[in-house]
């Protein structure tokens, strides 16, 4: 794994609580965390704020981003959009396992209206704490990265 222990974490108005929670998490896990808000409740647009995490991401400012809008779904579409970022969804601690081993994912996307708190400090453990297994997954992830150019 890279030294990059940065990691930067943005919501939409419906999940500043739950990326709260998040930010407490990765900070005791050891990681420098980069919130990019937002900081109050007025609506909000999520695909600018899966943007702009999912830009410092790919520019290498950040190793990980974490991103929750209600669902999670929004805010993921929007951060694949950006070349270089493989996102998923994750409610259950096993995806977000394999989203790292399998996918080399460097973006985790929860649902605030999906996943209680302690569900979503799961699978952000499970995310942080799993590796990209390459092989054959690797052969996968470049087919991917092929699709973007």
């Amino acid at each position: 794994m890279t030294d990059n222990k940065r990691i930067v974490l943005s919501s939409d108005h419906a999940a500043i609580d739950l990326r709260l929670a998040i930010a407490k998490q990765v900070e005791a896990l050891d990681w420098e965390v980069v919130d990019i808000g937002p900081t109050t409740p007025e609506s909000t647009h999520y695909p600018k704020h899966g943007e702009a995490a999912a830009r410092k991401v790919a520019s290498g400012e950040c190793r990980f981003g974490i991103i929750v809008c209600g669902t999670g779904q929004g805010i993921m579409m929007a951060a694949n959009k950006v070349k270089g970022i493989r996102c998923g969804v994750c409610s259950d601690e096993f995806s977000a396992r394999m989203i790292r081993a399998h996918n080399d994912a460097n973006m985790l996307s929860l649902g605030a209206r999906v996943v209680g708190e302690g569900l979503a400090l799961s699978i952000v453990e499970a995310f942080l704490g799993s590796e990209f297994e390459g092989g054959r997954h690797g052969t996968r992830v470049d087919m991917i990265k092929e699709m973007e150019e």
